[in-house]
């Protein structure tokens, strides 16, 4: 039976045209005049309301997996020996343009800012994707938490009975809890359109609680003889835990289908834009960090071809999540990040496509306590220059994500071997602040 919301609301093709085309807030709002009343803030049912009082932030950050050219996105210089098929498209901040291949985002890109001068030591995929998700260069004697497991260590959300740090869809590098432990390893969702699985028991009420009794019976058995083995299992606490998760209405996070046609199309119909539009739904619950994947960038042949069916993802769906997260009065409370591990050369080879670039590639950030509007550095477009303009690293820009969400950024924690170790080493970028 087709969706009521389906009905004289634009499809996703016809927010492309020019001028006079309806934008994505448009289809926001339309769907608000159906009956969605809790799309837009001053409406009754705000969906901020429904984190709290007291407002804690959260952290999305969409992961692009192989390595985004920042030539085809936010750093494009058409018309240059190095712009390659590219045509620049003007923003809403005055002067700055982005990549033709991204549209939406170019209406949405003045709520965050916008750094073309990210630099990383490390050039290969694992160790950059390290890099990239934990702060620090990776160490044969030591496991660090990523940025997602210190948001949900060091902010913890009582409440939630579902898990503090998802990742959406898969990654060969997922989000680890590293010194932390494997409780704030990042609980994997590999496809978001299937919603959860194994989370209904396979045998009627009755019958379950009949089981959990008997279980019951045997620990409280097992721990009279021992105790210390029985306390070092976890067992009853992780069953616990799992019980809990199973009877919990904040699994509804994960039903995409409940949310109106209108709202998916405008995310796009792809399993990235069902990822930020769970994303956006794990937020309102109060979950703390949420990562989701997209991989596909890794375009040593075929550069253009490659980031153009990429960039068909990832712009609706992170452009929506911008527009969704603001219309919600949510984005005041979420940081939202994009990046890769690295970007691609200016020079294109052989078989047209780009190499690996770990020396000036671009990341766009927001929300949370950012500024907004705010370009920095710039990359050579001639190609020539080793390094881009006023480079950023990225130990600095997790300093500023951790202030921004309420983390001590130096704080010290001894890891369970008894080593002494930052959460984070950079410092502040305090311009971005807001």
């Amino acid at each position: 039976m087709a969706s009521p919301f389906a009905v004289n609301l634009p499809r996703v093709a016809d927010l492309r045209g020019g001028v006079g085309s309806l934008s994505r807030r448009d289809v926001l709002k339309r769907a608000a005049a159906l009956g969605v009343s809790f799309l837009l803030p001053g409406l009754e049912g705000r969906a901020a309301d429904s984190r709290g009082p007291e407002r804690p932030k959260s952290l999305i950050a969409l992961w692009m997996g192989g390595g985004p050219s920042q030539l085809e996105t936010f750093d494009p210089h058409p018309g240059t020996a190095i712009g390659g098929e590219i045509q620049g498209i003007d923003t809403k901040i005055p002067g700055v343009q982005i990549s033709h291949l991204l549209p939406h985002l170019a209406e949405q890109i003045h709520e965050m800012c916008l750094i073309r001068s990210m630099v990383s030591k490390e050039g290969d995929h694992e160790r950059g994707t390290y890099l990239i998700k934990t702060g620090y260069r990776p160490d044969p004697t030591l496991i660090h938490p990523s940025l997602g497991a210190i948001v949900a260590h060091e902010t913890p959300a009582d409440r939630l009975e579902i898990p503090q740090y998802i990742s959406i869809l898969d990654t060969q590098w997922p989000g680890r809890g590293g010194y932390f432990g494997d409780d704030y390893d990042a609980f994997k969702v590999l496809d978001p359109n299937r919603n959860l699985q194994n989370m209904k028991a396979p045998v009627e009420t009755d019958r379950q609680s009949r089981r959990l009794r008997d279980l019951d019976v045997v620990e409280r058995t097992f721990r009279r003889r021992r105790a210390f083995q029985a306390d070092a299992t976890l067992h009853q606490d992780t069953v616990r835990r799992a019980l809990t998760m199973m009877t919990s209405e904040q699994l509804q996070a994960f039903q995409v289908e409940n949310e109106p046609a209108a709202i998916r199309e405008a995310y796009g119909n792809t399993p990235f834009g069902a990822g930020c539009l769970i994303a956006r739904r794990l937020v309102e619950v109060g979950v703390r960090s949420i990562e989701v994947n997209l991989n596909g960038f890794d375009t040593h042949a075929n550069n253009f071809e490659g980031q153009s069916t990429q960039a068909r993802i990832f712009d609706p769906a992170f452009a929506t999540l911008i527009q969704d997260l603001k219309d919600r009065d949510l984005l005041d409370s979420t940081v939202v990040l994009w990046m890769g591990e690295f970007g691609r050369t200016p020079a294109i080879n052989k078989v047209g496509g780009r190499d690996h670039w770990p020396t000036g590639f671009s990341c766009v950030v927001g929300g949370g306590g950012f500024q907004k509007g705010l370009v920095i550095g710039e990359t050579d477009p001639e190609g020539k220059k080793a390094e881009p303009e006023d480079p950023i690293e990225i130990s600095h820009l997790f300093a500023t994500i951790m202030r921004t969400l309420g983390v001590e950024y130096g704080k010290e924690i001894v890891t369970p071997v008894g080593r002494p170790m930052l959460l984070c080493q950079g410092k502040p970028i305090e311009r971005l602040l807001a």
